[in-house]
């Protein structure tokens, strides 16, 4: 059975919402294995909120946050679905969790086999976990371990139908344009980047009940009639293991980024 750790923006937009929903039917009927979950955009409900969104899920999951996501060069964000999920989970706050760096390196350390990377969000995570050091969970370097144990990472990354396009999940910040940049030249496993342009025009969640939890995660951040797929379309084409496979074409080559404007 494969294995997977997923990276999440959870709280920047509603589509992570609609991801996390996918990503659970696939665990719950034991078609994969999901090792842990990190948080890289961190506002003060999202341990809670991530932690009560799983409990309805039906899924347990060890959930990290980074505590660096808070450099968002000025922009700011309401919190939008996390506070009234995190209603649910009264007791738990950020400061419950340990760093996401910490979950990736002990999930693919202990994993049996190769683990398979999602990532979702901002890149900060995956670049902190490469340049990470020895420790107490494993002597190897985060590189090392990615070597050895990553099959792959799959990211919601890029917009590659306009040359020097800018995407948000890469190019927002000047630490996730940095992080991004030393992935992108870095990375000792392949990648597979889904573009922006891919899950745009497609829409998810309109036909959902009222009563979901998820459409209410949704209004609250605003759509009520469906949202772009950017994000439940990556953990899809993850899970299926195979772009062609998918009904996707691909492009095969070296992605780089410019660090200091994003493109």
């Amino acid at each position: 059975m494969r294995s997977f750790i997923l990276g999440t923006d959870w709280g920047a937009d509603c589509d992570d919402c609609v991801a996390l929903r996918v990503l659970s039917r696939f665990v719950k009927k034991g078609e994969i294995n999901l090792l842990g979950i990190g948080i890289n955009c961190v506002k003060e409900h999202a341990y809670a909120s991530m932690k009560a969104f799983l409990n309805l899920e039906g899924i347990d999951v060890p959930v990290g946050i980074d505590p660096r996501s808070h450099e968002t060069d000025g922009w700011t964000w309401t919190e939008n679905y996390q506070p009234r999920l995190a209603k649910l989970e009264p007791k738990l706050s950020n400061d419950d969790a340990e760093s996401a760096v910490r979950v990736y390196r002990r999930a693919i350390a202990e994993a049996q086999g190769k683990v398979e990377i999602m990532e979702i969000g901002f890149l900060q995570v995956l670049g902190d976990f490469l340049r990470s050091q020895g420790d107490d969970i494993s002597p190897k370097t985060g590189y090392e371990l990615c070597r050895e144990k990553v099959e792959r990472i799959w990211s919601m990354a890029g917009r590659w139908d306009v040359d020097g396009g800018r995407e948000f999940n890469i190019a927002w910040t000047p630490l996730t344009r940095e992080s991004s940049s030393y992935i992108f030249d870095n990375c000792p496993v392949p990648m597979t980047l889904l573009g922006w342009e891919v899950g745009d025009s497609v829409i998810t969640g309109d036909k959902l009940s009222h009563g979901d939890y998820l459409w209410q995660a949704m209004a609250d951040h605003g759509y009520t009639n469906g949202r772009s797929s950017w994000d439940p379309m990556l953990i899809m084409l993850a899970i299926t293991g195979d772009p062609k496979m998918a009904g996707y074409d691909t492009v095969t080559g070296k992605a780089t980024l410019e660090a200091d404007t994003g493109k």
